[in-house]
Order: structure tokens, then C-alpha cells, then sequence
């Protein structure tokens, strides 16, 4: 090396503190640089934090209608730093392929949907009780029909929405008559393709809920031939939920449940109220809603031993007509811990 190219160690002691010095300052500038990167990299972690709780909605009325035109759940879960998405469904099973798929946290069906779920392994559970179902569910024929008893179905063609609770309501019908599946042709239909098929006497009957049960009856003159209540069918129906996401938020879902007992409350102590919000938003005749409401009894209720016998009952029964393949413990998807504590933090 030339003499005139070679430092002396007090040079090269200088050069090192020097580098030493400039990454120091590079690393205090990299942790104080940019507050807006700062800020931005907090936002992303805070949205990316964000719970979106899904919560299904069938039909046109009930809590879930009225709470959602008035945003009461968005309003509750955003204080808990949460957002909420609807997705409504024609019926109870398309609730558990959503839940399935992870795409459903919350839903209310009735028991025979909890029944066929359960046959199916999807991963969810009943956490409360929302009505004992005897009046929800009818069969419902033509106007001018001449079918005037349930002995007369036979041979009939009846739409009914497979696994829904009005499929599980029309084999025990026709178990009362003594009759079973074979001595009918039913025809299965969501009730968007089954009202049209009433109204045109494509079918004979149709077992349905409500409001589709009143909303045919005054529109058309349709009749019930019978009822849950006429039959004395016990048939509970019920809040669901997803087990990943009740294990992942617990708290989440007695807040749900919560919000739904508030909301209820409200709801059964101010029909006259509510009825005029549901004809306004819904353009539905006052009749209708009138009737559908008087028809209705909501409920949030524990799942107690009357109300696991019923359900167990279903079970049973649907398992003994062929209806599903395999025998049933239906506790083992009975949940009412959650229900509890909710209904503890709001007052019972």
C-alpha cells in the first residue's frame, strides 16, 4: 500500500465513531421518521382488528326486520368496536350452509332446521329459545279448496320448504291423519315459488310459517285448513350461532343476545308502534301486519328441560318417519350459558 494511502490508527479510530454516529442517527430517524406512517400502520392494525359479526334475517317482518331498519345492533356492537352485515334467506337450512362456510355468525330458526344441521355435522349451537311455535306454522289451501279436513291431503300435491320448520310440521299433519309421505306428492318449494304456485292451484296445499301464512289469507282469501296451535304441536325455535365464533368472542355473544332481549322487549310492548314502522318501511297492508304480529309471541328464553324434551321430540320424530337418516342427541347442541348471563346483565 502507498505510504501516502495508509491512515493512522488515531484515523481509522475517527472513521469508525463516525460510522458508528451515522447509523445511530439513521436508526433514531427510521423510529421517528414519518408520524404518518405511524398513524397509518396503527389504523391498518386497528381495522384489521375489527370484528364484522354476520347476523341471517328471513322474512319481512319481526325483531330482527325492525331492529335492523333502526340499526339498533350496528349502534351496540359499534361500541364494542364491532360491525355488523345482514344476509337475509328465504328459510332456516340455507342459515347453516352460510354458518357452514363460515360466512354466518348469528341467525333464529326453527327446530327442524337445528335438527337437520345437527344431522349434517355443521359446527354450531341453539343458544336460546324464541317461541314455542305453535302458532307459526299452517297448512294452508286454496280459496274455493274443498279440502276441509287433514284426511283429505291425501293424494294432494303440498309445497313446503324441505327442512324448514313447516316440513317437520307437515309430517306430523299428516301422522295425525294417518297418513305418511307416500300418500301425498310433495313438491318442494321456497316460499317465493310456493305462493305463486297456491295462487295459481298448481299445488293443493302448502306448509308454511309466517307471515306467509297471513300474508296469503288476506290477499287472496286462501284458508288454513290446520294449525300448530289446532294440533297442539310444540315446536321451539331458536337463536344459533356459530361454535367458532361464539369461542372467539364470548362476549360478542351475549351482547347479541342482549341487544335481541332489548329489542324484544320494545317490540311485544309497542305493537300498535311497531306496526306502523313495518307498514311504512315493508308497504305492507295493516291487516297483515296486525295479524302477523298477533300471531307472533317472541320470546328469549334459556333452553329448559320442556323446551329440550320438545326439541328432542322433533328429533325423534323425524328420525321415525325417515326424514333424517341417524338417531339424535339434540343436547349436544343446546347451549344456554350465553342466554343466561344476558338475560343476569339486562334484568330478568
Amino acid at each position: 500500500m502507498n505510504k501516502h494511502m495508509q491512515s493512522s490508527p488515531k484515523t481509522i479510530g475517527w472513521l469508525r465513531l463516525i460510522v458508528v454516529l451515522s447509523l445511530l442517527l439513521l436508526s433514531a430517524c427510521g423510529k421517528t421518521a414519518a408520524p404518518e406512517q405511524q398513524q397509518t400502520v396503527a389504523a391498518s392494525a386497528e381495522a384489521k382488528e375489527k370484528v364484522v359479526v354476520n347476523i341471517g334475517i328471513q322474512g319481512s317482518t319481526g325483531i330482527f326486520s325492525y331492529a335492523r331498519d333502526k340499526g339498533i345492533f350496528e349502534k351496540a356492537f359499534a361500541q364494542a368496536g364491532a360491525e355488523v352485515k345482514w344476509h337475509e334467506f328465504a328459510s332456516g337450512p340455507p342459515h347453516f350452509e352460510a354458518i357452514a362456510s363460515g360466512r354466518l355468525d348469528f341467525g333464529a330458526t326453527g327446530g327442524t332446521p337445528v335438527v337437520s344441521a345437527q344431522t349434517g355435522g355443521v359446527d354450531f349451537k341453539a343458544i336460546a329459545v324464541t317461541s314455542d311455535g305453535k302458532r307459526n306454522n299452517a297448512i294452508v289451501i286454496p280459496k274455493g279448496s274443498p279440502i276441509a279436513d287433514i284426511k283429505q291431503l291425501k293424494g294432494k300435491k303440498i309445497a313446503v320448504a324441505k327442512g324448514s320448520s313447516a316440513y317437520n310440521f307437515l309430517y306430523m299433519v299428516l301422522n295425525r291423519a294417518g297418513l305418511n309421505d307416500k300418500d301425498v306428492e310433495i313438491i318442494h318449494l321456497q316460499p317465493d315459488e310456493a305462493r305463486p304456485a297456491l295462487d295459481t292451484g298448481a299445488i293443493d296445499a302448502w306448509s308454511t310459517w309466517e307471515p306467509y301464512v297471513t300474508t296469503a289469507v288476506v290477499q287472496t282469501q286462501a284458508k288454513t285448513l290446520v294449525t300448530g296451535d289446532d294440533l297442539n304441536i310444540f315446536a321451539p325455535g331458536f337463536l344459533i350461532a356459530r361454535t367458532g365464533f361464539t369461542a372467539d368472542h364470548p362476549e360478542l355473544t351475549v351482547l347479541f343476545l342482549k341487544t335481541y332481549e332489548e329489542v324484544r322487549r320494545y317490540y311485544v310492548s309497542h305493537l300498535d308502534e311497531v306496526t306502523d314502522e313495518f307498514v311504512k318501511t315493508k308497504k305492507l297492508e295493516r291487516e297483515i301486519i296486525s295479524k302477523v304480529l298477533q300471531n307472533s309471541s317472541p320470546i328469549l328464553s334459556p333452553i329448559t328441560p320442556e323446551f329440550a324434551k320438545a326439541h328432542q321430540e322433533q328429533a325423534d320424530f323425524l328420525f321415525s318417519v325417515g326424514a333424517i337418516k341417524k338417531k339424535l342427541d339434540t343436547s349436544q347442541v343446546l347451549e344456554s350459558k350465553f342466554v343466561e348471563q344476558a338475560l343476569k346483565e339486562v334484568g330478568n
